[in-house]
């Protein structure tokens, strides 16, 4: 209304109509708000004491405006996995602890129960059936998970410290310097603008945080907190770059010179996803795919390895020495006494036998199709240790890469999630500075008995709908009963 007749005012109160059109357009609206401002203006003239009141407070909310609730259903329908129906949320608004925190007159319907999920970007779609899902039971991946990376944690798992259900440590005769601590190692990005909707234009800028964890220490760091094998990268071409193996290499250094000092009578075990950037082999590492079919000409380049020198300067190295099956080495260069090729790569050639398949697809079943598979199979070169691997190894630490595809093993996923509901809690900052101090602060809240009742649960046979129920029901507790399957099984019964 004082729009309205600021706006008459200013044109010598002229056009009446016209100023009213104006303003209802100004304020997003048509004829109708034009119409009722002029008559709110009329009785106004007529009665000063008529004066339109404002009816926001009297408009009806969704009870989804409530974050906290939203996040209750959201963690609900999650605890159901992916086939749920719109009457598991009437029934869960029903349980007496809901209905307490709403204090609703009267309880939803079905159809109210479709449009919340509608509202929370729920939607019907065919389940891609993509790379992590099938990859679960490829030949290689269940080959690698039940004969290699399960029975290795089956003959380390007697030697770790064993937890009541009361949160205290079972007592156990583990002879000192024999105790196990398994460390699961993982990387998370945090984005500026990763906020609840309406969502900012583009991610913002980015920090990336690589940790360790475990059942028995929480954060890897020294008792004092003084010193922590965290790492905080900022990842881009501009900016820090990106993480290699070498960073990552350098994050494991750090770790073991922190537990060397202040955990020294544990045998500590490492555990990383089993990806790329992890299993990275030395620049001169026994592999067959570098290695050329016939010896190096005279007079021509000789076959060498590409390594990382002072100053990340490029050296060529011969390839290392492989073993024959006594353990004898043998090296891959002829000697220097050899009468034309000294010091010459030797090759693979060897008659009637081709170099590799096509497309280096070798018929399943068979190892003497071709030279490369011929040499895979020998020992020596199927027992080659990535860099990370092997610089753990001379420093008397074991590492363990999960099964591919099972990233769900590593329950540091867990205490991201975590870290990452209570980050988004923070306002909105376009700084970086503001970004890395809201990182550090969400990773400190995440719990030390969450981080207990994350890996408990995966260590129990639970799936990741199944371990968020479990955390829920046993909230405060550092671990889960032995019968936890059987309880869930039992309360999705009666639903």
């Amino acid at each position: 209304m004082a729009s309205f007749l600021q706006l008459y005012a200013s044109n010598g109160y002229y056009d009446w109509t016209g100023s009213a059109e104006l303003t209802a357009m100004a304020a997003g609206k048509g004829a109708w708000l034009a119409w009722r401002v002029k008559e709110w203006t009329h009785n106004l003239i007529d009665d000063p004491e008529d004066i339109p009141i404002h009816s926001y407070s009297k408009f009806n909310s969704s009870i989804l405006v409530d974050e906290d609730i939203e996040n209750e259903i959201c963690l609900h329908l999650q605890e159901i996995g992916p086939f749920f129906c719109t009457m598991d949320i009437v029934c869960f608004l029903k349980t007496p602890e809901m209905t307490r925190r709403l204090t609703l007159k009267k309880m939803i319907c079905e159809r109210t129960a479709q449009r919340w999920l509608n509202r929370m970007s729920y939607q019907w779609k065919r389940e891609p059936k993509g790379q992590y899902k099938d990859g679960h039971e490829r030949s290689d991946v269940v080959a690698y998970r039940q004969d290699s990376f399960l029975p290795t944690v089956s003959v380390l798992e007697p030697r770790m410290t064993k937890w009541g259900i009361d949160g205290e440590a079972l007592p156990d005769d583990i002879p000192d310097g024999e105790r196990v601590v398994f460390w699961s190692h993982d990387e998370s990005t945090f984005y500026a603008n990763d906020r609840p909707k309406p969502y900012a234009k583009g991610e913002g800028a980015s920090l990336m945080a690589a940790d360790y964890v475990s059942p028995d220490f929480g954060w890897l760091r020294s008792p004092d907190g003084s010193r922590s094998a965290r790492v905080l990268f900022k990842a881009g071409k501009t900016r820090d770059g990106y993480f290699t193996n070498t960073e990552i290499i350098d994050q494991a250094s750090n770790a073991m010179d922190i537990l060397d000092k202040y955990f020294p009578w544990f045998q500590h075990v490492f555990r990383y996803d089993n990806a790329t950037n992890h299993k990275k082999w030395c620049g001169n590492a026994l592999s067959v795919s570098k290695m050329t079919v016939n010896p190096s000409p005279v007079g021509k380049p000789n076959f060498l390895c590409t390594v990382k020198g002072p100053n990340d300067t490029e050296l060529k190295v011969p390839m290392d020495d492989g073993k024959f099956a006594d353990g004898t080495l043998q090296s891959l260069y002829f000697p220097e006494s050899h009468p034309t090729l000294l010091g010459h790569f030797k090759g693979m050639a060897s008659p009637k036998i081709n170099g590799q398949c096509k497309d280096f697809k070798c018929r399943e079943g068979q190892t003497d199709c071709c030279l490369h598979h011929i040499l895979y199979n020998q020992q020596d070169f199927a027992a080659q240790k990535s860099a990370l691997e092997e610089v753990c190894k001379a420093r008397g630490y074991t590492v363990l890469f999960f099964p591919k595809f099972h990233c769900e093993l590593n329950s540091l996923e867990q205490s991201w999630g975590f870290a990452k509901c209570v980050y988004r809690e923070f306002s909105s900052s376009s700084k970086e500075a503001d970004l890395e101090c809201n990182v550090i602060t969400a990773l400190e809240a995440v719990p030390l008995v969450s981080q207990w009742r994350f890996m408990d649960a995966y260590r129990k046979g639970l799936n990741g709908h199944q371990a968020a129920w479990a955390s829920k029901m046993y909230q405060g507790h550092r671990v889960l009963p032995d019968s936890i399957l059987e309880e869930f099984d039992k309360a999705h019964q009666k639903k």
